[in-house]
């Protein structure tokens, strides 16, 4: 009797010991798996176009958008985290996109309006991955499409030439005549208009987004003309406009020669030289739709139009050496808060441009 006591007291000690072990299994089993799905349940992806990931403009922005993402969240960069594909060429983007998706990120970035027909093409064959296109609209279910009113950010710009020229003759380099640089090139012209109307503005395109060297003959061109601000909006191909406007500095510093960057602050680019640049928020934007999706709000056929209300473009800071930066700051700031207000509405097309009264 005495044995079968002691029987029975193991027993029991030993059910409530593998009970509990296995709710402390089960809650440590959740946990880890609670703990495993934070870090990998979201993986993020993107494919650049043919400018490159250190294009110093659009491609190195929506990188470093990506970046962010993934440092916040814990990821590291490769599979299952976050990464890129480099783009030599055209073909590359079907190739770099399908692989992208095979490889079983949770969303995939097409990174440039030369995306949408490749983009396209992958996300009808592979229906069950996520895909975000910046630039482009891409209507399927599975694709969400990022867009910018750069209109707004090229006004900014204009106002800020108009204001620094002294020779009333500025210049517009443009990577290739689509509708992402003409909205660019319309508020340039609109904002140089409302600033300064009798400032002469030279518009030329490279047909390029990555030919630094015709970005700098361009740009050599327009100096050896008169023009004393220059604003690009050509991707890589402003690099060329960047070591035109410093080689020129270095051999006469009494002279200026002013570039304005675009898509990111490139200040970097030249401190004697950089004026200011027509920032695209791209990275703002790569950020926030990675987010919302991780937290399972993909806006899938849907299009999302950041501008100056939604922080999505701007100016950045004035060059300190501009010689009437504080007029200038107040300028843009007045013109900031008109276009957000509504009072205006900056013309994003040429047609739309010909019609821009900015007295109304």
């Amino acid at each position: 009797m005495k044995k079968h006591k002691i029987g029975m007291t193991l027993s029991l000690v030993l059910a409530a010991g593998t009970l509990l072990g296995a709710c402390g299994k089960s809650n440590d089993g959740d946990k880890a798996g609670k703990d495993g799905n934070k870090e990998k349940a979201f993986s993020v992806a993107m494919v650049t176009d043919v400018g490159g990931v250190d294009d110093k403009s659009f491609n190195q922005s929506s990188w470093e958008g990506l970046q962010n993402f993934g440092k916040e969240n814990g990821l590291t960069k490769g599979k299952g985290g976050y990464d890129y594909l480099a783009s030599k060429s055209d073909a590359d983007y079907t190739t770099n996109l399908n692989k992208l998706a095979r490889e079983g990120f949770d969303l995939v970035y097409a990174i440039g309006f030369l995306m949408p027909a490749a983009l396209e093409e992958i996300a009808n064959q592979q229906k069950d991955s996520k895909f975000a296109i910046v630039d482009a609209e891409v209507k399927l279910p599975n694709v969400a499409s990022i867009l910018f009113k750069e209109q707004e950010a090229g006004f900014l710009a204009g106002v800020a030439a108009a204001q620094t020229t002294k020779s009333n003759h500025i210049g517009f380099i443009g990577g290739m005549d689509v509708p992402v640089i003409e909205r660019f090139q319309s508020g340039f012209l609109a904002g140089v208009k409302a600033s300064k109307p009798e400032v002469q503005v030279d518009v030329q395109f490279a047909g390029a987004f990555d030919k630094a060297e015709l970005g700098q003959a361009i740009a050599s061109k327009m100096y050896s003309s008169g023009a004393d601000v220059i604003f690009h909006a050509a991707g890589a191909t402003g690099v060329g406009l960047f070591k035109e406007a410093n080689d020129r500095k270095k051999k006469d510093p009494s002279k200026e020669f002013w570039a304005i960057g675009v898509d990111r602050d490139q200040a970097d680019m030249g401190q004697n030289v950089v004026l200011t640049s027509a920032i695209k928020r791209v990275d703002v934007a790569v950020k926030d739709l990675s987010t919302k999706t991780k937290d399972g709000h993909f806006p899938g056929g849907e299009v999302t139009l950041y501008g100056l209300a939604e922080d999505g473009v701007g100016l950045a800071p004035i060059n300190a050496n501009a010689a009437n930066k504080a007029d200038i700051e107040a300028s843009v700031k007045d013109w900031v808060e008109k276009i957000k207000s509504g009072t205006i509405k900056v013309p994003g097309t040429r047609d739309e441009l010909k019609s821009f009264n900015p007295q109304k």
